[in-house]
C-alpha cells in the first residue's frame, strides 16, 4: 500500500524532498485521525501504523543503498529512528504505547525535509 502511495504521489510532484514530504504527511495525518478517535476501528487504526511501517522499510532500504547521497552519520542516526518506529509500533498494537510517539518523529522528519530543522539538528533529535 505505502509502495502503491509512493508511486502516485511520485507521478505528481517535482523531487525526492517533496515526494519524501507529501508521504509522510499523508500517513501523518492518518496516524492524528487514528490518535483523534475515541475508539477508532481496528482495521483503520492498523493500517494506519502499517502504512508508516512500510513507510519507513521504504527509507531503510533507501538509506543503506549506496546510491544514497546523506551523509554517513544523518543515515546512521535515521536508522536508528527506523529501528525506533518499528519498535514503539509494535508496541502501539500491543496497547503499550500511545500513537502520538509515531507522530511525533514523523513530525520531526518533515520539519527536516520542509527545511524547518536542519541536519544538524535532525541528528540531535534522533
Amino acid at each position: 500500500m505505502a509502495h502503491k502511495a509512493y508511486s502516485t504521489v511520485t507521478s505528481r510532484t517535482a523531487s525526492d524532498k517533496q515526494i519524501e514530504l507529501a508521504l509522510f504527511s499523508e500517513i501523518t495525518n492518518a496516524l492524528k485521525d487514528v490518535a483523534a478517535q475515541d475508539v477508532p476501528l481496528p482495521a483503520v487504526w492498523a493500517d494506519a501504523i502499517d502504512r508508516n511501517l512500510q513507510l519507513w522499510h521504504i527509507l531503510s532500504v533507501d538509506l543503506v543503498s549506496p546510491e544514497n547521497g546523506l551523509d554517513d552519520s544523518l543515515r546512521t542516526n535515521l536508522l536508528t529512528l527506523a529501528e525506533m518506529v518499528r519498535r514503539v509500533s509494535y508496541q502501539v498494537l500491543a496497547g503499550d504505547t500511545d500513537i502520538s510517539d509515531l507522530v511525533e518523529i514523523n513530525e520531526t522528519i518533515m520539519k527536516g525535509l520542509s527545511g524547518e530543522v536542519g541536519p544538524s539538528q535532525m541528528e540531535t533529535t534522533t
